[in-house]
């Protein structure tokens, strides 16, 4: 089992200028820089851009329906990766509400995962192919209120990763910390990003 380090790339603005931040989390057996080049096909004019670096290009060991203790110490220092980030920008002057968040895959999980856990007003959270971690939903572990916060899921059906059922009770979840999630479903989508995906996904970064 292992801990991240705190390697992140960068790109876009620097924080102490930019009006908005974004935290890209990459998938399994990717990159930071993988990730962080989706950036030419976003909205990111005037953002500054984030994108940790997992040890071993994996953020958690085994599956995400896994039980969450065969995750450990992994997830909890993944999570740890993030809410350092997200101080670090606010102490850089960008207020929680103009942070954003993207991931796909395992990124996508980690993505929903740490914003559920830490609900409250963010600019947007984009999760392409993910769901809420855990091998069942504890929902007293998603606590705070994310005050219509848009959050965009996207999904194909099947998935080899990604069960629909357990994103459609992942959705319930964020709906009920007051979250105003968008669900798209692709049939036979293969597991990979969509153009309509990213078309989504900038009408949330736009705002």
């Amino acid at each position: 089992m292992y801990r991240h380090t705190k390697q992140v790339v960068s790109a876009g603005v620097p924080a102490e200028q930019a009006e908005k931040a974004i935290i890209m989390l990459h998938g399994r057996g990717a990159s930071a820089n993988s990730i962080i080049s989706l950036k030419d096909h976003l909205e990111l004019e005037g953002y500054a851009i984030y994108a940790p670096q997992a040890s071993e290009h994996s953020w958690y060991p085994y599956s995400f329906m896994a039980p969450v203790q065969n995750n450990q110490p992994a997830l909890d220092s993944a999570l740890e990766v993030i809410g350092e980030l997200v101080d670090d920008l606010k102490q850089k002057g960008i207020a929680q509400e103009n942070i954003y968040f993207l991931g796909f895959s395992q990124g996508a999980c980690l993505t929903l995962e740490y914003t559920g856990r830490n609900a409250g007003k963010y600019g947007g959270i984009i999760a392409f192919t993910g769901g809420l971690i855990g091998e069942e939903l504890v929902e007293k572990n998603y606590n705070g209120d994310f005050n219509h916060t848009p959050i965009l899921i996207t999904t194909g059906d099947p998935d080899p990763h990604v069960p629909v059922g357990r994103v459609n009770d992942s959705v319930e979840i964020l709906k009920e910390l007051n979250a105003d999630v968008t669900l798209k479903i692709y049939k036979g989508r293969q597991h990979t990003i969509s153009h309509e995906e990213v078309v989504l996904a900038n009408k949330i970064l736009k705002n």
